[in-house]
C-alpha cells in the first residue's frame, strides 16, 4: 500500500541510529589527531576524565540525534504542487520544493544503512550548489514511492508503472530488465588505466598528515633521527627505485579497490522514458535519469583505454553551481564502443556526428608555453642563482618537467577542437586524458564573447558557453564564424520549446 504522502511523515525509527552513527563518525573524523595524540599519552592522563569526557560527547551525539529525527518532516502539497520539508532543532527551517524543479532523485544505502535495512533518498533541483533534501532512513518501498511521485509531472511519471517503483525484490527486477551491464573486468580495466594523479595526490596529503602527527607525539631528537635514517635510505638508487616501484603498484592498487567497491554491479535499466542507473558495493546508489533533462555528456578516454576498447561516460544535469562536487556527476565506467552509442542514442535519440571543426590558433600553444613551462624554469633558475645555487644538483628534474610538458602541451593543443552540426556543440581536449563534451544548443543558458584588442588584427577570439550543468569553453578560434554562430544558438534558444528544466 503506497503511503498517505499528503500527510507529514517522519524516517523510520532506526533513523535516530543512523544519525547517530553518522554524527559520531564525523566527530571522530574531526578529531583524529586530537585522538591519536591522547592515544600516545594515555599514561599521563587521568583515565576517569577521559572515559567521563567520550560519555558526554557520545550522549550530547545521541540527544542530537533523536531531536533531529524527532523534528524531520516531509510530505507533499498537492493544491501547490510541492515537496515540503520540516527540519531544525532550535533552529526550525521549511523547505518547499516545486516538484517540476526537481532535476534528479537519487536512492542511496551505506554499509550503515544496509546493516538495519534502510535507505536515503537525495532531492537535488538546479536551485541549490548542495542536495536540497536528504531523507536518510526509510524503506525501500517508500523511497521508490516517493521518488515516483517527486519525479512525475502533469504529462508524464517517469517510474515505469506502480509495480517497478514498489518492487519488493529491486534487484531480481533489474536483472531481468537490464540493458547495459559494466562488467567486473572492465571495472578493473578502468581501475588500472586512470586517476593515476588524483590517487598520487590521496597518498602524498595522507603521508604529510601522518608526519604532522607524529611531529606532535615523538621527541624533536627522534624525529630528526627518523628523517636521517630515511635521506639515508633514498639516497641508495636500488632503494628508490624499489620505493617508486612499489607507490606505482599502490597507486593501481588503491585506484582498483576504489572502482570496483564504487561501481560493483553497475547496471543501467531502462524505464519507459528514463534510465535507472544501479552500482555499488558497500554503498550502493540508485540514480533515475531523465534523458531530456541531461545538460551535459563527456566521453574520456585515455591511450591505455583505447588499446583496451574501454571509455568512461560522465553525465551532468542541471545544477545551481558550476562547482559542483564531481561525486554529483553521474558516471559511467568502463562502456565499450557500442555500449557507449547504446547510451547516447537513448540520451539523444540519435547519435551525436561532429560537423564545421574550429581550431585554436597558434597563439594559444605559444602563451600555454610561456605560462606553463618558461615561468616556472626562469623561476627555478633564479632560485639556483640567487637564493640556494644547491637546488642546481636537481637539473635532471627540470629537464624532466620540460621535456614532459612540451609533449602534454602539444598534443593538448593538438587535440583541441570545437565540432558544430545544428543539432550539437562538441568540444574536444586534453592531452592524455581525451575528453569528448557533448551539448545540444537549445540547452543553452548565455554566451560569453571575449575579444582581446590585439587579437582584432587576426581575427580571433574565445567562447564561453554556460549551462545549467556546467560551461563549454573554446579559445582562440576564428572569431567571425564564433559570432555567427552565436546568432544561430540564440536563435535556437529562443525559437525552441524544451522541456530541459
Amino acid at each position: 500500500m503506497e503511503p498517505p504522502f499528503s500527510q507529514p511523515q517522519r524516517q523510520s525509527a532506526l533513523g535516530i541510529l543512523i544519525l547517530f552513527l553518522n554524527s559520531l563518525q564525523r566527530w571522530l573524523r574531526a578529531l583524529g589527531p586530537v585522538i591519536v595524540l591522547y592515544l600516545f599519552k594515555t599514561n599521563t592522563l587521568n583515565k576517569t576524565y577521559l572515559w567521563l569526557g567520550f560519555f558526554l560527547v557520545l550522549m550530547v551525539i545521541a540527544l542530537t540525534a533523536y531531536l533531529r529525527y524527532l523534528h524531520f518532516s516531509f510530505f507533499l502539497d498537492t493544491p501547490n504542487n510541492a515537496f515540503v520539508v520540516q527540519e531544525g532543532v532550535f533552529n526550525k527551517t521549511k523547505t518547499s520544493i516545486q516538484l517540476d524543479k526537481i532535476q534528479q532523485v537519487t536512492i542511496n544505502q551505506s554499509f550503515l544503512q544496509r546493516l538495519v535495512q534502510v535507505y536515503e533518498i537525495n532531492v537535488d533541483t538546479a536551485g541549490s550548489a548542495q542536495k536540497e533534501v536528504q531523507i536518510k532512513a526509510i524503506s525501500h518501498e517508500v523511497a521508490t514511492a516517493l521518488r515516483a511521485k517527486l519525479l512525475k509531472n502533469k504529462k508524464e511519471l517517469t517510474i515505469a508503472s506502480p509495480e517497478d517503483a514498489l518492487d519488493p525484490n529491486p534487484e531480481e527486477a533489474i536483472a531481468s530488465k537490464w540493458f547495459l551491464k559494466i562488467s567486473f573486468w572492465s571495472l578493473l580495466k578502468v581501475g588500472i588505466t586512470s586517476n593515476y594523479v588524483r590517487t598520487f595526490g590521496l597518498i602524498l596529503a595522507f603521508l604529510v598528515s601522518v608526519y604532522d602527527t607524529l611531529r606532535n607525539v615523538i621527541s624533536e631528537s627522534d624525529l630528526e633521527a627518523q628523517n636521517q635514517q630515511i635521506n639515508t635510505w633514498f639516497t641508495q638508487s636500488s632503494m628508490l627505485i624499489t620505493g617508486l616501484v612499489l607507490l606505482f603498484v599502490l597507486v593501481l592498487l588503491i585506484n582498483t579497490l576504489r572502482v570496483v567497491f564504487q561501481y560493483y554491479r553497475y547496471t543501467i535499466t531502462k524505464q519507459k522514458d528514463s534510465l535507472l542507473l544501479s552500482y555499488g558495493l558497500w554503498n550502493t546508489k540508485s540514480t533515475l535519469i531523465q534523458p531530456e533533462k541531461v545538460q551535459l555528456v563527456t566521453i574520456t578516454r585515455n591511450y591505455f583505454q583505447k588499446k583496451m576498447h574501454i571509455l568512461e561516460l560522465k553525465i551532468k544535469q542541471a545544477s545551481s553551481t558550476q562547482n559542483q562536487q564531481k561525486k554529483d556527476h553521474i558516471e559511467i565506467p568502463g562502456c565499450n564502443e557500442t555500449e557507449k552509442q547504446t547510451v547516447l542514442e537513448l540520451i539523444y535519440n540519435t547519435l551525436p556526428t561532429k560537423g564545421l571543426v574550429l581550431r585554436p590558433n597558434y597563439r594559444k600553444l605559444v602563451f600555454s608555453v610561456f605560462v606553463y613551462l618558461l615561468v616556472p624554469l626562469m623561476g627555478y633558475l633564479v632560485w639556483i642563482t640567487y637564493i640556494d645555487p644547491t637546488f642546481s644538483r636537481y637539473w635532471f628534474a627540470a629537464v624532466g618537467f620540460a621535456v614532459l610538458g612540451s609533449i602534454l602541451l602539444f598534443f593538448g593543443f593538438k587535440n583541441n577542437r570545437l565540432y558544430i552540426t545544428d543539432a550539437f556543440i562538441i568540444k574536444q581536449s586534453g592531452a592524455w586524458d581525451v575528453a569528448t563534451t557533448i551539448l545540444e544548443p537549445k540547452k543553452i543558458q548565455a554566451i560569453t564573447t571575449t575579444q582581446f584588442f590585439w587579437h582584432k588584427k587576426a581575427n580571433i577570439g574565445s567562447i564561453t558557453i554556460h549551462t545549467a550543468g556546467g560551461t563549454l569553453s573554446f579559445q582562440l578560434g576564428n572569431f567571425s564564424t564564433i559570432q555567427a554562430q552565436v546568432n544561430l544558438w540564440l536563435y535556437t534558444v529562443e525559437t525552441t520549446n524544451s522541456n530541459w528544466m
